[in-house]
């Protein structure tokens, strides 16, 4: 009888091709020595019949305004020039996780310099199932542990919502999971909210000339193992305008293309010159990594 009731729970779910969105705050801390600076987004779940995709609003936003930007200047013309600005805040979350349902194939989509990695995740969540149950609003939840990605997590599901997924990679429990939590406090992910919508028409990309590239926004997508991408990621923290560098190179020979290189000081003052600008790169690069020290999965990147 319970399975019977689970199936038509589903079937009611997916009729007319809708979309269940799932709203989670997620507090993280990107700096280990700084724990009193905590930053926050808002994370979007959008469960569909074929499988989920979990992803940050802020940046979503940020990036079809920057690609309505892209297309106007295209359409227009654009003189050869490509005016950018990236909107999204300090804290925005850039990677995106997708799920194939039935077999919950699990990819990992993040950008190293112009490139973007679609990482296959080759592990699944093991979970351990406790008694102990609580109210997280207005779900009524159980709890669970795993280790994952590097870190010990506690999480709580609802057996009332018919999904088994979850934010990041986290999936596999009998019902949604309400809230995830690593066990030093660093990452939060907790369910605020949900709506049912309409499935959107499928968009297509702003189509940038093979010439332009442009960091965070399309660039080759590359479909690699999580040791592959560890490899490039290394390569990209010892060098990190290496790619921009090799880009240079391979198109300086050709009198129809040429490569301008223009970004901003942190005093904001414009700089041009490619050496310059690669200098600049690398010094913020380097902060960067920094104060980004506490990632969600430590074993990608160390």
């Amino acid at each position: 009888m319970k399975k019977n009731i689970f199936f038509f729970l589903l079937l009611s779910v997916f009729a007319n091709a809708q979309i269940n969105r799932f709203f989670y705050e997620y507090k993280y801390i990107p700096d280990s020595n700084e724990k009193a600076d905590v930053k926050k987004d808002m994370m979007l779940l959008d469960i569909d019949k074929n499988g989920s995709t979990y992803y940050s609003h802020e940046k979503f936003i940020a990036d079809s305004t920057s690609k309505a930007d892209i297309e106007k200047q295209l359409k227009g013309g654009f003189g050869g020039n490509i005016s950018i600005n990236r909107r999204e805040g300090p804290g925005a979350v850039s990677f995106k996780v997708t799920k194939q349902y039935p077999d919950f194939k699990t990819y990992l989509f993040r950008s190293i310099s112009t490139d973007q990695y679609k990482i296959a995740e080759d592990k699944k969540p093991e979970w351990k199932i406790l008694p102990d149950k609580q109210k997280i609003g207005e779900y009524n939840t159980q709890k669970a542990t795993t280790s994952f990605g590097g870190r010990d997590w506690t999480a709580w599901f609802s057996t009332d919502i018919p999904f088994q997924d979850g934010p990041y990679k986290f999936y596999g429990l009998p019902g949604l999971i309400v809230k995830i939590e690593d066990n030093t406090g660093s990452h939060i992910m907790t369910l605020v909210g949900n709506k049912k919508m309409a499935a959107a028409a499928s968009s297509t990309e702003a189509q940038l000339p093979e010439n332009l590239r442009i960091i965070g926004i399309g660039g080759k997508e590359l479909e690699v193992t999580e040791d592959q991408f560890k490899k490039a990621w290394k390569a990209y923290v010892n060098d990190p305008s290496k790619n921009m560098r090799e880009m240079m190179m391979r198109n300086s020979g050709d009198p129809n293309r040429q490569m301008v290189f223009k970004m901003k000081t942190q005093d904001g003052k414009e700089i041009s010159d490619p050496n310059q600008v690669f200098r600049e790169m690398e010094k913020r690069t380097k902060e960067a990594l920094k104060k980004n020290n506490n990632p969600i999965e430590p074993d990608l990147v160390n």
